[in-house]
């Protein structure tokens, strides 16, 4: 995902209504920050991290997984050796740890793709192959796509925040379901990693 393709991204989108155009006007550019270094295993640890919280007890939360490693994202080897009361007290529930200790074991027994065998996947054949991995879903996944493999035209619809900004953006009684917001989506296609970053940004 180049920074270059993030205004004709934008402009596509604005050109979708009057409401987009004012969003994307109020919002300002897009900055979606891509971490191009990133091998799927560091990103998918980072999201469950995330997982249904707010990005500042996420920040916490690996803050303090990177305290036990010296400041360092530990490697699928250093994670399974980390004791579970460890990572309890760094914040990760006793699902995370489950699924965190999955993802290192499916790293090693080459399930979770390096970086360069997954940018010669698809988004649906990662998705199809990573949640296999015991608590690992659909959205996990994609915020892999987005922020580390910068493909641009991932819609997460099973995220909270983008649905509620779609409801705020339309004025809706009620947020679309994920089936529904898949179907609308279509319209944001090949943009909608952006339309899912702005939409994150719908004023309250």
């Amino acid at each position: 995902m180049q920074r270059c393709n993030y205004q004709v991204a934008a402009d596509f989108l604005a050109g979708l209504g009057e409401d987009w155009a004012e969003l994307i006007d109020k919002v300002g550019p897009c900055s979606l920050e891509v971490h191009m270094s990133r091998e799927p295993y560091e990103s998918l640890i980072r999201a469950v991290a995330f997982q249904q919280l707010h990005a500042k007890a996420g920040d916490a939360i690996l803050g303090r997984l990177l305290n036990l490693q010296a400041q360092q994202f530990p490697s699928p080897q250093q994670l399974l050796i980390i004791k579970y009361d460890a990572l309890r007290i760094c914040g990760f529930s006793a699902r995370k740890i489950e699924t965190l200790y999955a993802i290192a074991h499916a790293s090693l027994n080459g399930l979770v793709p390096s970086r360069v065998e997954a940018e010669s996947m698809s988004n649906e054949a990662l998705i199809t192959r990573l949640v296999t991995i015991k608590g690992i879903g659909p959205w996990t996944v994609e915020m892999m796509l987005i922020f580390s493999l910068a493909r641009m035209d991932v819609l997460p619809a099973d995220d909270f925040g983008i649905a509620e900004g779609y409801k705020r953006l339309k004025g809706l009684a009620e947020a679309p379901k994920p089936k529904q917001l898949r179907e609308i989506g279509k319209l944001w296609s090949p943009y909608r990693s952006i339309a899912s970053w702005y939409l994150w940004r719908v004023p309250k």
